[in-house]
């Protein structure tokens, strides 16, 4: 949920502040709670909340109401001290460097981190080299018994003593080989160094010399391999591989890695810590990239309003009980329905004897408290005993409520293995009987109802002011 929200949010103003004051060619806005709004900052939250692609598109005129809500609700977090809390300036941190960090790589930086994955390859390689073979396998399970080795034994023997001789040894891979996907290219493999084969395939690799050459049959825990050399060499220059190292530093997002790793030696090299460079850097960079400093800023006002709007608004009314039952007796009429529900449970069982227990468990319960009853008192071991369908049901929800509760022409599907179906609840014709039979939609309701009290009071709390003859100008300058 908070990502969603995060995406959604407005600009605000405190944490720009940090960077940079309003400049003559950046007009002041509006003032909130004593503190003024460049235009860049309420176009740049403008323009993006009503790009390409946003259905409810706002004017100027009538974003600015919503501009000035969430701003208020900003101040509002920033007076209860959210700013303060260990958990929200991890999270704030985390974003912010998320955008700084790869700002801080160059082309250099990354230049040298495909030298050295470059001059590490060459180490690892050492100076046995590469090689390329082809092998024709024919294969043997590791737990097989000794007469199936023998067996694939004598027909690689047979297949070796045939090249021997002169046969193709590429056809006979295509046509012998058990190994499929280098079958198909008449057993060859691609280049590889020491350390990326099994042993016994390694070994006799490597101690071919000549192009063409054929070791002896050797057995690994695959089977039995027929091996022929098809080329050696050393890795090629750098220049060679570098577009593909870059390729692969791309594919694995390394410029993060690169990032993280000068942040590093940085900050040993400052004597400050990590955060307080990374604030550093933030500020630096945010002075002459208009876009991040909004950005960074959007991360810092909207972690403390999710967090604030969570306590007042989103998380009180979702766990108010009580006030979503007084809420719902005083807005009923709201809920009211068109056409009559079935609230109850459509179920189905393998004996009769279960029809009449199913209703009897859950009979005296409250309707939230059925799924819970039946399932420990039916359902608690590997036996599925009763298969039910619980909830509120209009018609065209069900087949057999239709069939059974509102008297439709409905084709019922009998359940493999549950015979016998069975309905237990009660029909309500005008509207839900409390709060629960509707509760998501009265949960909705309730934020929204909370959230018109809450940016009230804050309307009364904070002073605004809004420019008028600026905000003609605004993307229009």
């Amino acid at each position: 949920m908070k990502k969603l929200f995060l995406a959604a949010l407005f600009a605000a103003v405190p944490y720009a502040a940090i960077f940079s004051q309003p400049q003559a060619d950046d007009p002041i806005i509006m003032i909130v709670n004593g503190q003024p709004v460049p235009r860049s900052e309420f176009e740049y939250s403008f323009n993006k909340n009503n790009s390409e692609g946003v259905i409810d598109k706002k004017s100027v005129e009538e974003y600015v109401d919503l501009f000035i809500d969430y701003k208020l609700k900003v101040f509002a977090a920033l007076d209860a001290k959210y700013d303060t809390l260990s958990s929200y300036q991890q999270e704030f941190a985390m974003y912010r460097d998320q955008q700084v960090m790869p700002m801080l790589v160059t082309d250099a930086d990354m230049e040298a981190q495909a030298h050295k994955i470059y001059d590490e390859t060459v180490e690892r390689i050492g100076p046995d080299g590469l090689v390329q073979t082809a092998h024709i396998l024919i294969k043997a399970d590791q737990q097989a018994p000794q007469a199936e080795w023998d067996a694939a034994k004598v027909r690689a023997d047979s297949i070796y003593n045939a090249i021997k001789a002169g046969a193709d040894f590429s056809e006979l891979a295509r046509r012998l080989s058990q190994d499929p996907g280098s079958a198909r290219q008449g057993g060859e493999l691609p280049f590889v160094q020491r350390g990326q084969l099994v042993k016994e395939y390694e070994d006799a690799a490597f101690a071919l010399t000549d192009s063409g050459q054929v070791s002896p049959v050797v057995k690994s825990p695959f089977g039995y391999h027929i091996i022929q050399l098809r080329g050696r060499k050393m890795l090629e220059p750098f220049e060679f591989h570098h577009d593909a190292i870059m390729r692969f530093m791309e594919q694995r997002n390394m410029r993060d890695q690169v990032a993280q790793q000068k942040v590093e030696e940085l900050v040993k090299e400052s004597g400050i810590t990590q955060q307080q460079f990374m604030e550093q850097k933030a500020r630096e960079l945010s002075q002459n990239d208009m876009d991040l400093r909004y950005l960074i800023q959007e991360y810092h006002d909207g972690l403390l309003l999710y967090e604030i709007s969570n306590k007042l608004v989103w998380d009180k009314a979702a766990k108010d009980e009580e006030g979503l039952k007084n809420f719902f007796n005083k807005h009923k009429a709201n809920y009211g329905w068109d056409e009559p529900r079935f609230k109850g449970m459509a179920y189905h069982v393998k004996t009769k004897a279960d029809v009449k227990n199913v209703k009897n468990c859950v009979k005296k319960l409250p309707f939230d408290q059925w799924a819970e009853a039946l399932r420990t008192t039916f359902n608690s071991d590997s036996v599925i005993r009763i298969r039910v369908e619980k909830g509120i049901f209009k018609a065209g929800d069900n087949a057999y409520i239709d069939k059974v509760v509102f008297k439709k022409d409905t084709v019922v599907t009998p359940l493999k293995d549950y015979p016998i179906d069975a309905h237990y609840g009660k029909v309500l014709k005008k509207g839900p009987e409390d709060y629960t039979d509707v509760r998501g939609l009265v949960v909705a309701d309730y934020q929204e109802a909370l959230e018109k009290e809450w940016v009230a009071d804050l309307r009364r709390r904070y002073s605004f002011q809004v420019n008028q003859d600026v905000l003609k100008t605004v993307n229009n300058h």
